[in-house]
């Protein structure tokens, strides 16, 4: 059973509550929450004090995705703030291994993310500490990019080096390409305006979750 990550980035800011609210009755499993510092990628997005606000209004799992340079200086902050999933970047710094496990110390499940030009070789001493893998498919920074079929390679290279552990897919995610990357062994899926945009967005995660195994 695949689930279900809708992207905050692409919700309206004004109305986030609601929208949070909206995508968690529309049968969502996990909010996504893209958390950019203008360093690590050229823009600048959420932090804590969204993710906070944020907190006693849903029980979606708060997946947070640090798209920044130093990751380890915000574990503790994301803890307080109430994430249950902290994704870094294996790019984003030289003690990844060290950084995963400060992540698990700090009682939140250790997410590690890799961007579409590194290989998948980059994780393999580090796989076993992370509880979900992130797989870039689009260049991370900004919403809306097209989908970059050769991920999907490297979504199945991981599958073998990971068989039993949660694979997710960020970035130019539809009903087009969704049986692609279930296929080859994505389970969670990050959408963001196909959801937020939708007339009706239950209506379109059930989409997703028909679309995801028959194609």
């Amino acid at each position: 059973m695949i689930k279900i990550a809708p992207s905050i980035l692409a919700a309206d800011f004004g109305m986030l509550r609601e929208q949070t609210k909206m995508v968690e009755e529309a049968g969502a499993d996990y909010l996504h929450v893209d958390v950019m510092d203008g360093h690590f990628v050229p823009n600048l997005s959420f932090g804590t004090g969204m993710v906070s606000a944020l907190r006693p209004h849903t029980g979606l799992v708060m997946d947070c995705h640090l798209m920044v340079e130093n990751p380890e200086k915000y574990i503790y902050h994301f803890e307080k703030a109430g994430a249950d999933i902290l994704t870094v970047h294996v790019e984003a710094s030289n003690h990844i291994h060290r950084i995963l496990q400060q992540i698990h110390d700090h009682g939140m499940k250790a997410g590690l993310a890799i961007n579409p030009g590194t290989p998948a070789c980059a994780i393999k001493e580090v796989i076993d500490l992370a509880d979900m893998i992130l797989v870039m498919s689009v260049n991370p920074g900004f919403t809306g990019q097209k989908f970059i079929p050769g991920v999907l390679g490297k979504v199945r290279e991981i599958r073998e080096m990971a068989p039993d552990k949660d694979i997710q897919i960020d970035g130019g995610i539809g009903l087009s390409n969704l049986y692609d990357v279930t296929e080859a062994g994505a389970n969670v899926i990050v959408a963001g305006a196909a959801i937020y945009y939708a007339e009706n967005p239950a209506a379109e995660i059930r989409k997703f979750r028909e679309t995801a195994y028959k194609g």
